[in-house]
């Protein structure tokens, strides 16, 4: 785990603080703040040098000829918030969602690894990460062991080198998630090996278990998982946590159960708060309009969470379970200088957030942004080299893929002419094309239940890099690939030749360049045109994301064609083009 920040030079300056021959920078006095050892709300001051709290007490510096002092009297003083688990590219990226969630309060991340993993070489990857951390916001990882889905060269992507390149990082606390569990249950020693030295590197292992029963819980702990964030009823919390999980509550844009296990715990007197994390668990633009990790907290008190529980969840709990909190997650002398002031405890959108020491909002005012990453040095841009033809519209298959939900899939028979330019809006049925980025192969099926009405739709959103077509119209198809093309990368919705909503995406074709504010309206008008047309379930972008993703069942479209997830067997092959 990481030890220290701060050089000799530093420390020697902090000591020199409290013996009186050095001014801090701030000090905060009169603040009444939490305490999440003692759970109690204290009154003192709070003194700060650079990026670190140097004392916490009632005590005043002897020296604060150069020190910023405000008067906090009347206010309330929080860690800052930790959100401990991020998909930092659903549509933003890892820099505009951080400055984005600072001015909700959260200053920490924990974020997957796995869009670098596809997308990028690990030494350009490192290079960026080196680069995140002299951000004054906290930037942490973890790393995957699989790619969530059935990719042609997974084995070259995922190998001893690139996992042990990771787990030798500082700031990569845990590997995961666990989404190619069932693997391990069959018998993958490689991937157990790996789980095995992320451990002895004193990392923690974040499972994926949505529905496990009791055997399968056991049994994954057994093979190493710690925590897991999919519990759906306060029953699933409890058996977690007789099993010795760390779990992790969510409060998401597909799955916002949160309220309801908190109503559950509560219902059941089951005193395990101290054991208790939560998360957005990568939730899309819209869904943070209205915040991040104080969202969490909000939905706590509303629910009759005690406050110092409420605000422990978002900070000092995390901090502890991922071994950190002698740096985050406490207000206490010699962690980081990362606080909230609240008007109160029940209002956590914070008045002021400082960062490391540094002020990223004041009285309710931005005063600084994070700087800006050029992602062009990290990334190309997507250039699509190729076009499309009619035998890309050829489908044979008699196999669809139909949606129970924003995620589930099934598989059903298509039992109509399969040669038609044009689908009837009467169905509710699509022409589905998976194709490389590169050209060299394509899938085709039909999507059922995604839409009655969208005629053309291009993506090339998804992780793995490949481009998602979705329609009813041949001509309308056509034209959103083209100004998907045209934008080196994007989602286009088109309606009779013309373009309905565009939304650019650069980083090789993944995320938006631009402040969250932005980016929340563009996808607000891509969700609302899309339902307009027929989308019926909660988060078109997560039913997008999902399509090829091989740890949601029944039936998905990949790289190697239409898989049957619990046969664990390609159905369809892909072709090539």
């Amino acid at each position: 785990m990481p030890q220290s920040f701060w050089k000799i030079q530093e420390i020697r300056d902090q000591v020199a603080v409290i013996e009186g021959k050095k001014s801090p920078a701030i000090v905060l006095k009169n603040a009444r703040y939490i305490h999440s050892v003692l759970k109690q709300w204290l009154y003192g001051n709070i003194w700060i040098l650079g990026s670190r709290i140097i004392y916490v007490g009632k005590e005043m510096p002897e020296n604060v000829s150069e020190a910023e002092v405000i008067d906090l009297e009347g206010k309330t003083v929080v860690p800052g918030y930790i959100e401990p688990h991020v998909h930092p590219f659903q549509l933003y990226n890892p820099v505009s969602f951080a400055d984005y969630a600072a001015q909700f309060g959260t200053t920490m991340f924990i974020s997957d690894n796995q869009h670098f993993a596809l997308q990028l070489p690990t030494k350009k990857t490192f290079s960026l990460l080196d680069e995140l951390s002299k951000y004054p916001f906290a930037f942490y990882w973890w790393t995957r062991y699989d790619s969530q889905t059935e990719m042609e060269n997974e084995d070259q992507i995922f190998t001893n080198k690139s996992i042990f390149e990771w787990i030798e990082r500082d700031d990569v606390l845990l590997g995961g998630e666990l989404t190619g569990w069932p693997r391990l249950l069959r018998g993958d020693d490689q991937m157990l090996y790996w789980i095995q030295s992320s451990k002895k590197k004193g990392k923690k292992i974040e499972g994926h278990f949505p529905g496990a029963s009791e055997k399968t819980l056991v049994r994954m702990k057994l093979l190493g998982a710690d925590g897991d964030h999919e519990a759906m009823t306060a029953e699933d919390v409890e058996k977690r946590i007789l099993h010795g999980y760390g779990v992790t509550l969510r409060y998401s844009s597909i799955r916002p159960d949160l309220p309801n296990l908190l109503k559950g715990i509560l219902e059941k007197k089951l005193n395990i708060f101290d054991h208790l994390m939560m998360t957005t668990d990568g939730s899309t633009p819209v869904f943070h309009r209205d915040g991040v990790m104080d969202m969490c907290i909000r939905q706590a008190l509303d629910t009759g969470v005690d406050p110092i529980d409420a605000y422990n969840m978002a900070t000092y709990n995390i901090a502890r379970y991922y071994n950190l909190s002698h740096l985050h997650g406490m207000i206490a002398t010699g962690r980081f200088a990362t606080l909230n002031i609240l008007t109160d405890e029940f209002h956590p959108n914070p008045e002021s957030v400082l960062s490391k020491g540094v002020w990223l909002k004041k009285e309710g005012q931005k005063v600084q942004s994070l700087p800006e990453i050029d992602w062009n040095q990290y990334f190309e841009p997507l250039e699509i080299g190729f076009d499309l033809t009619d035998d890309d519209f050829q489908l044979s298959t008699p196999i669809g893929i139909e949606l129970v939900n924003d995620v589930i899939t099934k598989p059903y028979s298509v039992n109509f002419p399969l040669h038609k330019n044009e689908l009837s809006p009467d169905s509710d049925e699509s022409l589905l094309i998976l194709i490389d980025r590169k050209g060299k192969w394509r899938i085709n099926t039909m999507l059922k239940g995604f839409a009655k009405n969208v005629r053309g739709f291009a993506s090339s959103h998804p992780n793995t890099g490949d481009i998602v077509l979705i329609g009813k119209n041949k001509q309308d198809i056509i034209k959103a690939f083209h100004e998907m093309k045209k934008m080196k990368g994007g989602i286009v919705l088109t309606e009779n030749n013309e373009v309905i909503v565009s939304l650019p995406l650069a980083g090789a074709g993944n995320f938006y360049i631009g402040n969250m504010e932005e980016l929340i309206e563009k996808e607000a008008a891509l969700k609302a045109a899309l339902r307009e047309r027929g989308y019926k379930h909660t988060d078109a972008i997560y039913t997008l994301f999902f399509l090829e993703s091989t740890h949601l069942p029944y039936i998905r479209i990949t790289q190697k064609g239409i898989f049957d997830v619990m046969k664990k067997e390609v159905m369809i092959p892909s072709v090539m083009r």
